[in-house]
Parts: C-alpha cells; structure tokens; sequence
C-alpha cells in the first residue's frame, strides 16, 4: 500500500471577498510541485460563494469536470445552450472537450452556495462538449457508499475517464469496506464532514487521502461523517 495525505489545514486558500476557495491540489495563483494531481484527478476545489456572485463565462478544454453542492443552490450557464440550477443531492457532469464557454452562479440573492469542483484528466481529447446534472437522492441512503459515476454504464453518470465517484453519510461504529475496481487505480478519500481512521491515519473534516498499490481497503468510521471516494488511473 502507498499513501499520501492532504490534511485540510496544508490547502491552497484564497479569500477574494465573493469568493472562498480551498484548493487540495495546484490550481490558479496556488502552486505545490509535490502537489499537481493524484493520478488522473487534478483538481479538488472547495469553493463558498457570496449570495448573486459566481464565476462568470470561461473558457475549458479537454478536462472532465464534476460539480457537486453541499449547500445552497449552484446555477450553470454554457456555450452549448444549457442553464440549469442545481440543489444538495444533485450533481453535474461536464465534458469540455473540443472547448466551452460556462459560468457558474449562486442561485440564491439571499444565502452562500458551497459546492465542491473536481477536474478530472480524460482518456482522450477534443470530443464534442457535453453537460448534464443528475439527481442522485435515491441513491442516497444512510450508511450506504453511493457510487454515481462510474465507466461501465452501471451509474446515473460517467466520464471520458475509467473512474469511480462515490458518496455516502455514516454514523460512527460503521466500517466501510472498499474494493478497488481496476488494476493501477488509487482511490482519493476527502471528508467532507467527520472522522474516520483509514490505512493507519486519523482523517477529520476537509482532509484527503490518496491510497494505491491496494485490492482493498476498510474505513473505520470515529465520528458520524460524510464521505466522497474518488477512484481514478494512477496516470503519471
């Protein structure tokens, strides 16, 4: 087993008023050489933004990217005609591909949206853009791992990626037991809320850890928590 933890203190942080943002790897004005990826996952955003503010249109390209709220109400616009808000138990699914313009927008005039961003490398590139969100609440149950995206069709969602989402709510006391689904895969833990005790580290809220070089691995849940799993190619 290898391993390596990004604890949620050790984060890239920027605070431009509007805007909060942690960010676990290389991203924008953040720069950490031991830190630009974990396989194919590169970017790992932790982002609050002020009521009616947002990232107005950019530009992507040939990057997998998933959108997930945790609080409030997260609104996307884009090139290819899409506008959708999105709530908590939902998630969204962007191929940049060939190349889109989006923004992205608090929904609310009155309350912050937290949301986690995560760029993920494609296996290949210059495919036709492409966007969808998915509601994923019956997928949600208590003490169960979700898994929402996935490559084999078996999930509401997939990317251009041989990589596995999951996320699930545990109380303490619970033990996860995980299976890594490929060879030369790494599974990324982050925290969302909690405490757990994974591959002999003590982990707590926002922290992450990366695992590879393992058929499987047991969480043991300390705390009552909230979990995402990031499964993707360990890609140099």
């Amino acid at each position: 087993m290898k391993k390596v933890v990004d604890r949620a203190s050790s984060r890239g942080y920027f605070d431009h008023g509007w805007l909060k943002t942690y960010h676990t790897f290389s991203f924008a004005d953040y720069y950490n050489p031991t830190r630009v990826h974990f396989g194919a996952l590169r970017v790992l955003n932790d982002d609050w933004v002020a009521p009616s503010q947002g990232f107005g249109a950019h530009p992507h390209k040939n990057m997998e990217v998933v959108s997930i709220p945790l609080k409030g109400k997260l609104r996307h616009g884009d090139s290819v005609a899409n506008t959708r808000t999105i709530t908590p138990g939902d998630v969204q699914v962007m191929s940049t591909g060939s190349g889109i313009l989006h923004s992205e927008y608090n929904g609310s005039d009155k309350e912050p949206v937290e949301f986690l961003q995560i760029w993920v490398l494609p296996d290949r590139e210059n495919t036709p853009p492409e966007y969808n969100n998915y509601n994923i609440r019956g997928l949600l149950k208590k003490n169960e791992l979700a898994l929402f995206i996935s490559p084999d069709g078996s999930t509401p969602a997939s990317i251009l990626q041989n990589a596995w989402f999951s996320m699930g709510k545990f109380d303490a006391g619970k033990i996860i037991d995980y299976k890594i689904h490929d060879k030369n895969m790494g599974v990324y833990i982050f925290i969302i809320e909690g405490k757990i005790e994974v591959a002999e580290e003590i982990l707590s809220k926002r922290d992450g850890i990366g695992i590879w070089d393992v058929s499987d691995l047991k969480i043991n849940i300390i705390e009552h928590s909230d979990l995402l799993l990031i499964e993707v190619p360990m890609i140099s």
